[in-house]
């Protein structure tokens, strides 16, 4: 995992560091008073510091807190918590990282064709939730070595290719308990291998547009729009920190991978922030080539977001037995979900 996300990160670096500087004078905005990179830049060092600090709280809140009954992931007060974090992933999706991809798509900087004749932004949108489903599916099928070699529930060691914590989770329950017990633990075993699928997946399209929102405030010297955009974000990197460090709590990670995947998504955006600051010189985020390229990607990790919000962690939690046996957990889980989504568009009027 670790591997495919500095990957990603190198690809994003290598492409933005490619802006052809013809480019960059093609579209210039109009002077701003507020535009002053002096001052610009304390801001976007206080930026980096407190995102940091929040994004570090946000996604390691529900680990450190596993030690609290009330907050185990097989409490109900853990499904509402989780539920209002998912409606946060949903809102950013839909209320701040799509629109961005339109307007950037959509700007007068680019051609009239092709990218006014036609909605790149949705199309793209699209094409990344039914790729993620893909992904999804067949990370599942992989993982559980169940699609090519009719594994039953009595020989799910070697199923898991001899991964050591499934092994543990197999030993425990299908060995000690016999056949008839093996098979829920079989069941048991498989949504532990879709949480740990839910989890990468998810942190994949977080890390995404974390560098992309860092990129654009690392890149910007509009003084007057910084310090709202520093306060949204550390709003939005906590609670989306929250919906991500509770799938990772789920997965059941050894404590190497939980500390691998909670240090990539707290770093991401301060390291889009200073891309965006050591790029400033050569980077504008007006340019076509810049238009372009963080259009698509924004596009792309909106349909990620949005499957994963509402497939892999709402439609799951939702139809599953415990939700589906209490009315009343399904109702204050859906005003958190409500109350997430609601407060991500809320912030939309400032980030």
């Amino acid at each position: 995992m670790a591997t495919y996300l500095l990957k990603l990160i190198s690809i994003f670096f290598v492409l933005i560091s490619a802006f052809p500087p013809q480019a960059l004078s093609e579209c210039q905005t109009e002077s701003n008073s507020c535009n002053n990179k002096t001052r610009a830049l304390p801001l976007k060092i206080i930026a980096i510091v407190s995102i940091l600090v929040t994004s570090m709280i946000g996604v390691s809140l529900p680990l450190v807190t596993r030690s609290i009954p009330a907050l185990q992931p097989d409490r109900n007060l853990f499904l509402i918590i989780k539920s209002f974090a998912a409606g946060i992933i949903l809102g950013t999706g839909f209320m701040h990282v799509l629109p961005d991809s339109f307007d950037m798509l959509w700007s007068d900087c680019l051609k009239e064709n092709p990218w006014h004749k036609f909605p790149f932004s949705g199309f793209l949108a699209m094409l990344s939730a039914i790729v993620t489903l893909m992904v999804d599916s067949l990370a599942t099928c992989i993982y559980s070595r169940k699609c090519t070699t009719g594994v039953t529930p009595d020989n799910n060691i070697n199923a898991v290719g001899g991964d050591q914590e499934m092994a543990v989770v197999s030993t425990g329950h299908v060995h000690a308990r016999g056949h008839h017990h093996g098979a829920k633990a079989g069941s048991g075993e498989t949504r532990l291998l879709r949480y740990r699928v839910v989890a990468m997946v998810l942190e994949l399209g977080i890390v995404v547009h974390s560098i992309v929102i860092g990129l654009s405030l690392g890149a910007s010297n509009n003084t007057c729009s910084i310090k709202g955009l520093v306060a949204a974000l550390c709003f939005h990197q906590m609670f989306e920190g929250m919906g991500l460090g509770g799938s990772i709590l789920q997965a059941e990670y050894k404590f190497l991978k939980k500390a691998i995947m909670v240090f990539f998504f707290s770093v991401t955006t301060p390291f889009g922030i200073a891309l965006g600051i050591a790029l400033s010189k050569t980077y504008q985020e007006n340019s076509p080539s810049a238009l372009i390229t963080v259009g698509l990607l924004n596009a792309s990790s909106a349909g990620l977001l949005i499957y994963m919000a509402l497939v892999d962690l709402l439609a799951a939690d939702f139809m599953g037995p415990r939700m589906q046996a209490s009315m009343k957990l399904q109702i204050k889980s859906y005003m958190a979900v409500l109350l997430g989504a609601g407060g991500m568009s809320l912030m939309a009027k400032w980030a």
